[in-house]
């Protein structure tokens, strides 16, 4: 494994061979590491899967080609509780919309012949996360990537979801402006194109306030001080689709608040700690109006 987490220079990452066994069935792949912040602050960077097809026949990973691992970052229990809180959040997008990137939770006996694992490295908990082609074509949707985000052609109704969730998660580390490494818009958003009309799906929640990793450091131009703070990143738009939007989420409240509580390997104080900060939104959204101000004066 260390030859693998070790190759983790940009342009130069090279897979690896390594054998998974999953109900009994050996399957062959290939794995390098990704990612671009995580790369530089985890000890168990996140993962990139390359199947041969023809190797996946008759298995869970059937028709499958590259897949997304995330993994627990750091050797300790509060890394994985960080990926489990990170699950979390894909999962309550998943509960507000069909539009968002599907998760799949894996428990991960990591095993390493030449001993270069360290002994709290395994098991621990990972997920999985849909491609972006699969995505798009459950959606009836193509994948498209823009040098920059238009403002008047996409699918306002469904940014206003967008931005209300992330304020929810109290997350400010995705943008509509590409990032520095990138060569497309956006950051920690994918755009999907549907009936002329652009949709951005978010994704890596790992800097928002509900995972609060140890690693988290809000952008100083935000001033927010930490990450548990939360700040509206919205586009200006229409007032009555955020409106929509902080009704639609708080229509679903009970099922986010008990949606932590059920999550594998979450412990239960971390369960409740999380309710709990979910439930801190669902405060300020009992005044509608006031929220929506407060949206309309910091919205970009």
């Amino acid at each position: 494994f260390q030859p693998l987490v070790n190759n983790r220079a940009e342009g130069e990452r090279e897979y690896f061979p390594f054998q998974l066994q999953v109900d009994g069935a050996a399957v062959p792949v290939r794995i390098r590491v990704r990612g671009h912040s995580r790369v530089r602050v985890c000890e168990f960077p996140p993962l990139r899967l390359n199947f041969s097809v023809s190797e996946t026949d008759a298995t869970v990973f059937s028709g499958q080609d590259k897949l997304k691992l995330v993994t627990h970052c750091r050797h300790y229990d509060q890394g994985e509780q960080d990926l489990l809180e990170e699950f979390l959040a894909y999962r309550i997008f998943n509960l507000l919309t069909d539009s968002g990137f599907r998760v799949r939770l894996l428990r991960i006996q990591y095993e390493d012949r030449a001993g270069g694992l360290p002994a709290d490295a395994s098991p621990r908990y990972g997920f999985l996360i849909e491609p972006a082609r699969e995505l798009a074509a459950r959606l009836g949707a193509e994948l498209v990537e823009l040098e920059g985000f238009p403002r008047y052609q996409h699918d306002r109704r469904h940014a206003a979801l967008v931005y209300v969730f992330q304020y929810l998660i109290a997350n400010t580390d995705w943008s509509l402006v590409k990032a520095d490494y990138a060569e497309a818009c956006c950051h920690n958003i994918r755009l999907l194109e549907a009936d002329s009309q652009l949709r951005m799906i978010p994704y890596d929640f790992d800097v928002s306030g509900l995972v609060n990793a140890r690693y988290a450091f809000p952008d100083p131009k935000l001033r927010i001080g930490r990450v548990t703070r939360r700040r509206y990143l919205g586009v200006c738009t229409e007032p009555e689709y955020v409106l929509d939007a902080i009704r639609h989420v708080r229509g679903m409240k009970a099922e986010i608040l008990a949606l932590p509580a059920t999550v594998p390997g979450l412990k239960a104080k971390n369960a409740k700690k999380a309710a709990k900060f979910l439930d801190g939104f669902f405060e300020r959204a009992e005044n509608e109006q006031k929220l929506l101000k407060n949206f309309e004066s910091s919205c970009l």
